[in-house]
């Protein structure tokens, strides 16, 4: 970058008159190249000189700047004898300086600028838990580095450093490419100030500005590492319609042919899109390289359980874990973000598992290791020592079973969704009442000709209870055809809505029947053998919506739905069957399952010392509150 105006900051600094000093820093600022021009447009840093030049401060801020004691370069400031005087402000410590200065003077509207920011200490843990597991294995060469919610991009430049002092410990020669894209005009300002400044002008044009999920700014590039902390919990409905809206969302990122699905959709409720952000990474891996991709992403725990079997987050966890792409997640502590207290995870992901791996997910609950911090920095009052970062670390190099890290087979988060049907039993109570109800609805509904069937009906079969309501249709059709009446479908649907009730001790209602031997039957998918009319017949009966029912089968249920159906399901209710049809896969992973410590009971003598320390409390109290007699 350049700056073409005969004007340095020095130069303005003697300026004695306001509007010459107006005048001549917007010279300035009109001076430099097109990239800062960018910039300072994010910034809308000219929006603010006229309220500078009202106040009168212009002057004093650019005599801030120009202070020998403040050094805003990421270089360090060296004394004569070239000992380090001032440090130098990274990337990192810029995005510190913004997040304090949105939190201290915009508290109310900071989320925007929190849901892009990570401290340092969950920075170098994922920039650790991305190079760590295969140091061993990097070589001389060039490797691209991508976040698509770069934020100030103090992820990525952490991760260069890192990569860089791997390299170099091994020996090794590696060139570094950054690429980044950000949404926020601020944020994204700072991303693409800081390799500028640092003299990364070709490194500065791979940060994007703009939506990563709508408007993808590296369509076609695929990247050896990629890391970041995607908003969650946040709205991407705008992204959605600008994408076709959810019924016409073709992305190819998102919806792809998997199984047996020729649009398998990974497109998640529209009021939380984190789990896009790691779709989109995971789109772009390198599938020839020897080291493949390496991933690693923040999420909230809605990631790990939020949507049903078929639902979008459903899918793009299972489309990830039958992939063998989940390494592992890491459960942080509460309350180590900047924005919220709420829960937090880091998943660890690549297509290019260890032997030891193959096959499985390593769940390692770290929300217990912290230190706390001696002030809060927003809601952040703890992180991450040295040490608790080298031990989660370990466990992800060495994955062993401890307390705190549990290894799983991937199908233990897998399961089948299947709906349980039970039958439709219906019966027919034809009472004067019941009657007289139902003529003033066909009088209505134009149904009169149904009305008269049904009055003969009633005389010749008496009130009832009917019970098998198939036989009370068929002495309809019969009586119907004999009086020159034509039921149709619109008028057995009528009868059936207005006249028929449930019925617990009815017959089941037959949907449709088939001859003995044209079908297996199959009581478990509800293919039943029955007699009707006194001949053997293979029914399917018709499922009552009411009754309906879904449950989960754990994909290592031994002997599969079979076994779970017949054991928890037809104990209990023996008519039940399952709709083959409609029977789906999901998959969620439970921390809380698999970590859980049940608090002991109390003993029978806790119980009763407390109970006569009570009443020893309590003696006399009743005297003092009436008096005495």
């Amino acid at each position: 970058f350049f700056n073409s105006s005969p004007f340095t900051l020095k130069d303005l600094k003697n300026r004695a008159k306001v509007q010459q000093l107006k005048a001549d820093f917007e010279a300035y600022l009109d001076g430099f190249s097109p990239n800062v021009q960018e910039i300072l447009e994010k910034f809308k840093f000219r929006n603010q000189i006229p309220t500078l030049v009202d106040a009168d401060i212009l002057g004093a801020l650019i005599e801030k700047y120009l202070n020998p004691s403040i050094n805003l370069s990421p270089k360090p400031v060296l004394d004569a004898d070239g000992n380090k005087k001032l440090p130098g402000l990274d990337n990192h410590s810029m995005g510190t300086v913004f997040e304090e200065l949105i939190r201290r003077f915009n508290e109310e509207n900071n989320e925007e600028a929190g849901e892009h920011f990570t401290p340092r200490d969950v920075v170098k843990l994922m920039a650790d838990l991305i190079f760590l597991p295969i140091a061993d294995r990097i070589e001389s060469g060039t490797y691209l580095v991508y976040d698509g919610a770069c934020g100030t991009g103090g992820m990525l430049t952490v991760a260069e450093k890192r990569l860089q002092k791997l390299a170099k410990d091994a020996g090794k020669e590696v060139s570094i490419h950054l690429y980044g894209q950000e949404v926020q005009p601020e944020t994204y300002a700072i991303a693409k100030a800081d390799l500028l400044l640092k003299g990364e002008g070709v490194e500065a044009e791979n940060i994007r500005y703009g939506s990563t999920l709508s408007a993808d700014g590296f369509v076609s590039e695929q990247f050896d590492f990629m890391l970041s902390n995607p908003p969650y919990g946040k709205s991407w409905k705008t992204d959605m319609e600008r994408m076709g809206g959810k019924s016409d969302l073709k992305d190819p990122r998102f919806v792809v042919e998997y199984g047996e699905e020729p649009e398998y959709k990974m497109i998640p409720r529209s009021s939380d899109g984190q789990l896009l952000f790691l779709v989109n990474k995971l789109m772009k891996m390198k599938e020839r390289s020897k080291l493949g991709s390496r991933i690693v992403q923040v999420h909230n725990g809605s990631s790990l359980f939020t949507g049903d079997a078929g639902q979008g987050e459903s899918n793009i966890r299972r489309w990830i874990i039958e992939n063998d792409w989940l390494e592992a997640i890491i459960a942080l502590p509460e309350n180590i973000f900047y924005n919220t207290g709420i829960s937090t995870y880091i998943w660890v992901l690549t297509n290019r598992k260890s032997e030891e791996r193959r096959g499985k997910v390593q769940l390692i609950d770290a929300s217990g290791w912290y230190q706390p911090l001696r002030k809060n920095m927003g809601k952040k009052n703890c992180e991450l020592s040295e040490s608790h970062i080298q031990d989660i670390c370990n466990l992800i190099i060495h994955p062993i079973e401890t307390e705190q890290s549990k290894i799983f087979p991937n199908a233990a988060f897998g399961y089948q969704k299947v709906v349980v049907e039970r039958p439709l039993r219906l019966s027919v109570l034809l009472t004067e009442k019941n009657l007289r109800h139902f003529k003033q609805l066909c009088t209505e509904a134009k149904e009169m000709a149904l009305f008269s069937v049904v009055e003969t009906v009633a005389h010749e079969l008496g009130e009832g209870p009917h019970v098998n309501y198939n036989n009370f249709l068929d002495v309809m059709e019969l009586k119907a055809w004999n009086m020159g009446v034509k039921l149709t479908a619109k008028s057995k649907n009528f009868l059936r809505a207005n006249l028929a009730v449930s019925d617990e001790s009815a017959d089941p209602v037959i949907k449709k029947s088939y001859k003995a031997g044209k079908r297996k039957p199959d009581p478990l998918y509800g293919i039943y053998e029955t007699s009707v009319k006194g001949k053997k017949v293979v029914v399917e009966y018709e499922p009552d919506s009411n009754l309906r029912d879904s449950e989960q089968v754990p994909l290592l249920e031994g002997g599969g739905i079979d076994s779970f159906m017949k054991r928890e399901v037809l104990s209990y209710t023996p008519d039940a069957w399952v709709d083959g049809n409609k029977t789906q896969i999901g998959y969620e992973i439970s921390f809380t399952r698999h970590f859980y410590k049940p608090v002991p009971m109390r003993t029978l003598e806790e119980i009763k010392a407390d109970i006569f320390a009570l009443e020893q409390e309590t003696e006399g109290l009743l005297e003092d509150i009436v008096g005495e007699k």
